[in-house]
């Protein structure tokens, strides 16, 4: 088994959009993959990934974070409450998810001057790392070491 494992979905209905925007799915998995590695977190674990639209993150925002606009990604880290069930002792720890805007991705793309995979990978990269506890809205220290590690995470890429 290796160490992580990251499942990738496209919403349905946006498959064609970014198969046409030529966008690499796999380079969301190699995002995470490398902020993992990146910050040497113990597996195995898994990360669910889901490509949407605005409306759906517009949705998720207002719904988790009670902000009634879209947004470009929102992690939802597994808290590690207490299950009343038993789990498989060598199954993997499951991280959480992350929920990306393709509107986003491209509109932003656009407005940052960088390519729409640059993006992509920026923005797994970035909930990613919210995944293992980095918070860039607490302090302005902490947005600058959560700036680093998204550097150091892409990096590693080949954009």
């Amino acid at each position: 088994m290796t160490a992580y494992t990251v499942e990738v979905t496209v919403e349905e209905g946006l498959e064609a959009q970014v198969a046409a925007a030529s966008l690499d799915v796999a380079l969301v998995e190699r995002a995470v993959v490398a902020v993992l590695q990146a910050e040497a977190t113990p597996g195995p674990l898994e990360v669910g990934v889901l490509i949407a639209d605005d409306a759906r993150l517009q949705t998720l925002n207002r719904t988790y974070r009670g902000l009634d606009a879209p947004t470009d990604v929102l992690a939802f880290a597994d808290d590690g409450a207490v299950s009343p069930f038993v789990g498989q002792p060598a199954a993997p720890r499951y991280l959480g998810d992350i929920a990306l805007s393709y509107q986003r991705v491209i509109a932003q793309a656009a407005e940052y001057g960088h390519s729409p995979a640059r993006e992509l990978a920026f923005l797994a990269v970035h909930g990613t790392l919210h995944l293992l506890g980095y918070d860039h809205e607490r302090s302005p220290a902490d947005a600058a070491t959560m700036r680093a590690r998204e550097e150091v995470a892409l990096a590693g890429l080949p954009l």
